[in-house]
């Protein structure tokens, strides 16, 4: 549905995306990741034509988007819902007003009953049904986002964009607003890109992800295959570079991906090949409903190679540290 071939994008000297290659597919929800200064939020910008690009190609279900046609980016934008961090609602309009004004802008008359059963339908999608004339300052963040939300669905988009969604939000209202984008994704089938630094929004949310850094994707893929087993760069995003490991004996990581997270590998190893060891270091985490994760296991160096080939022959992925 979304094509970026080879896109780049500079800030006078500043070079801030570099090459960017991504191909986001119809119904998905994306998620690209990194620090701030990544160029996530620029990279989003590119794709719905609020920055322009110098070279390459983003193209949008066939059209190429190009700041200079003001035809065809007006067009394009219809199809395209944005969410921002800090829900930019007018605090003088109602909840029912603020989810009706992009039909105004688009000259679509809010006060018809087909206009007004589509507002008050969104609104109660996103459950807020006894807040419909409520004002903003009399909502809370998460209800503000959900407006937000509300406003951003009002003219049929075919794609939402979330810039930092829930960076603004307790964790509580987070999972709650990921529980809605998961629903609206389900349900009205729409493509979801996610901009975000927060871990929970990518495991929870997020079918693929692409990680930025300094303007460059260095890794792409589900976020479990990034995460569980992940690169130093996302180690260091993480913050989990500098494991505190044995010094002594040889150290095995097991990385748990598919359907052997379920299994109990670990312990049948240890009565089948009759040894023991020391568990040293494990993470496990859910992604989108599935539990994945890791472990780092301490044994004597002569157990190694029996322990190795155990847990190949059992499709455990591992690797000696």
């Amino acid at each position: 549905m979304i094509d970026l071939v080879n896109v780049r994008k500079s800030f006078g000297d500043l070079e801030v995306l570099k090459d960017i290659n991504i191909h986001i597919d119809e119904k998905e929800i994306y998620g690209i990741i990194g620090q701030s200064g990544a160029g996530k939020s620029t990279l989003l910008r590119c794709i719905n034509g609020l920055e322009s690009y110098e070279s390459g190609t983003i193209t949008v279900e066939g059209t190429t988007v190009n700041v200079k046609d003001k035809n065809a980016l007006r067009q394009l934008r219809r199809n395209m819902g944005m969410i921002f961090q800090n829900f930019n609602l007018l605090e003088r309009l109602d909840v029912y007003d603020n989810v009706a004004l992009p039909m105004r802008f688009w000259g679509i008359n809010p006060k018809t009953d087909e206009s007004r059963k589509k507002i008050e339908d969104l609104i109660e999608l996103v459950g807020l049904k006894d807040k419909m004339h409520a004002r903003p300052a009399e909502l809370s963040g998460g209800q503000k986002q959900r407006v937000a939300i509300a406003r951003a669905l009002v003219n049929d988009p075919k794609i939402l964009l979330c810039d930092e969604a829930t960076s603004a939000l307790d964790p509580r209202i987070t999972k709650g607003i990921l529980a809605l984008l998961k629903k609206i994704n389900e349900e009205l089938g729409i493509t979801i890109i996610v901009v975000t630094h927060q871990m929970e929004v990518v495991k929870e949310l997020c079918q693929r992800v692409a990680f930025l850094k300094h303007g460059v994707v260095l890794a792409e893929g589900k976020p479990e295959e990034l995460f569980v087993q992940p690169s130093a760069d996302i180690k260091k995003f993480l913050g989990e570079e500098g494991q505190a490991l044995p010094t002594t004996g040889v150290n095995i990581q097991l990385f748990f991906l598919d359907e052997t997270s379920d299994e109990p590998v670990v312990t049948e190893m240890a009565r089948e090949l009759n040894i023991d060891f020391s568990i040293c270091w494990g993470k496990l985490e859910e992604f989108r409903s599935n539990v994945f994760g890791s472990l780092v296991i301490n044994v004597k160096p002569e157990q190694k190679d029996a322990v190795v080939k155990y847990l190949e022959d059992k499709n455990v992925k591992c690797e000696v540290l």
